[in-house]
């Protein structure tokens, strides 16, 4: 059970990650910004709907996107598949799942209209490198350099 619980909530953490902040309920309500800078604080928010909107998962995800935008980690493509990567790093039991998990989240993404909005952020990477990528994410290569995971965009950067 305990498995599921975890594939259900860093699916819903993934889903997350590829949602623009300005497709939020909590810009919607004013919570954030979009740049996903804090608006009102937690303890400011009293419906429930805004306190559903602003949970702890999603203070994590606004505050992990923020970060990945500022470490470089180019589109919003190349930036979930370091993601990704990084949660399969982390658990390699769901590596089993990664073909259904990219498959659901592509799924999503043509379903929300932003699967084309992704690959035209993206761009064409040419590069072709001697060293065997650490996986291979919604077609984009991960590489790992001292510990820390790349997308292909920025591992030609280094």
């Amino acid at each position: 059970m305990s498995r599921t619980i975890d594939f259900l909530i860093s699916y819903r953490l993934a889903k997350m990650l590829v949602t623009p902040f300005e497709q939020t309920d909590a810009f919607k309500y004013g919570i954030i910004d979009k740049d996903g800078k804090n608006l009102r604080k937690r303890n400011t928010l009293q419906k429930t709907y805004e306190k559903n909107a602003y949970t702890i998962l999603h203070r994590f995800a606004f505050n992990l996107k923020k970060i990945l935008k500022k470490v470089g980690l180019g589109g919003r493509l190349g930036s979930f598949a370091a993601t990704t990567a990084l949660f399969f790093k982390e658990n390699n039991n769901f590596l089993v799942y990664k073909d259904n998990i990219e498959s659901t989240i592509i799924s999503y993404l043509k379903e929300t209209n932003q699967y084309d909005q992704f690959l035209n952020e993206q761009g064409e990477v040419k590069p072709i490198y001697e060293e065997k990528p650490f996986m291979t994410c919604f077609g984009i290569d991960v590489y790992e350099k001292d510990g820390k995971l790349y997308s292909e965009d920025e591992y030609e950067k280094l």
